[in-house]
């Protein structure tokens, strides 16, 4: 379940909510990537022929999240680390830290979990 750049957009939008009309996603969406209803409608229905959105058009708001962003984020975190680092969970985390500058509270999240995590 690789999501487009645009996908991620329509998601983020429906992740605020429950059930949006079309007239509703546009408005959202419009400011962002400048989409017109079309546009809109043509990603939902494409989404929903991947397991993305679900689309009940027997609801006055027929438009809704069909998964969660924390699958999604799964599956980024799974390909990335596969693809990237072959696997090595180990090797991604200390690539990030090195390039990023952590705060106390970070660090402190950190460490709880690299201590509650079974080795």
């Amino acid at each position: 379940m690789k999501l487009t750049e645009a996908e991620w957009a329509v998601l983020d939008v429906l992740w605020t909510g429950e059930r949006f009309s079309l007239g509703e996603l546009t408005g959202a969406l419009k400011p962002i990537k400048g989409w017109n209803k079309n546009t809109v409608y043509t990603y939902l229905t494409r989404m929903e022929g991947k397991g993305l959105v679900s689309i009940d058009r027997s609801h006055p708001k027929p438009y809704g999240a069909a998964v969660s962003r924390e699958q999604c984020a799964r599956t980024e975190r799974e390909e990335l680390l596969s693809k990237v680092y072959g696997g090595a969970a180990g090797d991604l985390i200390a690539a990030f830290l090195k390039d990023s500058s952590l705060s106390r509270q970070e660090a402190e999240r950190l460490r709880q979990m690299l201590d509650d995590m079974e080795v």
